[in-house]
């Protein structure tokens, strides 16, 4: 399940990011990558020390987390602090699947990926998420301050940035529904449950499908 969230971060957030971003200190992306994407990772990555971190976090990773939709896409267990990357001119992430697990001495599985663009898309030229699908690939190319989620089994790859620069925040997030299936299912059925509590509050339908949903909840969760 592939899902976007628009206007997760305001234009006035926005513009104290960019700054912030754009006066950091950043060092060899390949630092963080696992073997396997080490050999095909060229970017570069925010030096923590070298930054207002906490401001960056609480307006890029506070608007995630206190936005309704994110625990209804996650189910989040855990997330990662995130990785703030750059790409510039001629930099790229080849093909590649993310480590199942991270953390270094705090493991943690990784289920969901996260990008979050903090570029708008007339900044750089290419720089697409590519994520290969069973039916092909998929291209996107979020404006500054949208969010994609994507199953971290899923292949994918940074295209090579032609011109400009690409500012991202990327995240990983180990869900307690630990199966991509069933979340897709419980994030569909909620949103039907939403509308019939809206629409028909107090319903048979609506109270059949709210105990449906909680009820496999509740058979799917792990604590």
């Amino acid at each position: 399940m592939i899902i976007t969230i628009d206007n997760l971060i305001s234009k006035t957030e926005l513009e104290t990011v960019t700054g912030l971003l754009e006066s950091a200190t950043y060092q060899d992306g390949k630092l963080s990558a696992g073997s396997d994407a080490g050999r095909v990772k060229n970017n570069q990555e925010l030096q923590a020390d070298s930054v207002d971190i906490k401001t960056l976090n609480e307006i890029v990773m506070g608007n995630l987390v206190r936005h309704p939709d994110y625990r209804a896409i996650c189910w989040p267990k855990r997330i990662a602090a995130p990785l703030y990357v750059r790409y510039q001119q001629g930099m790229e992430y080849g093909e590649h699947v993310d480590d199942p697990v991270m953390g270094g001495n705090d493991l943690y599985r990784s289920d969901i990926s996260l990008t979050i663009f903090l570029s708008s898309r007339e900044a750089y030229g290419g720089g697409e998420l590519i994520i290969v699908e069973p039916g092909g690939e998929r291209s996107i190319k979020l404006d500054a301050g949208c969010a994609v989620f994507y199953p971290s089994t899923s292949r994918h790859y940074v295209a090579p940035v032609s011109s400009g620069t690409r500012y991202v925040a990327v995240s990983w997030i180990q869900s307690s529904i630990r199966d991509a299936g069933k979340r897709e299912l419980l994030f569909e059925l909620n949103q039907a449950r939403e509308i019939l509590l809206t629409e028909q509050p107090g319903s048979k339908v609506s109270n059949k499908v709210s105990a449906s949903f909680n009820n496999l909840v509740r058979r799917w969760v792990e604590m």
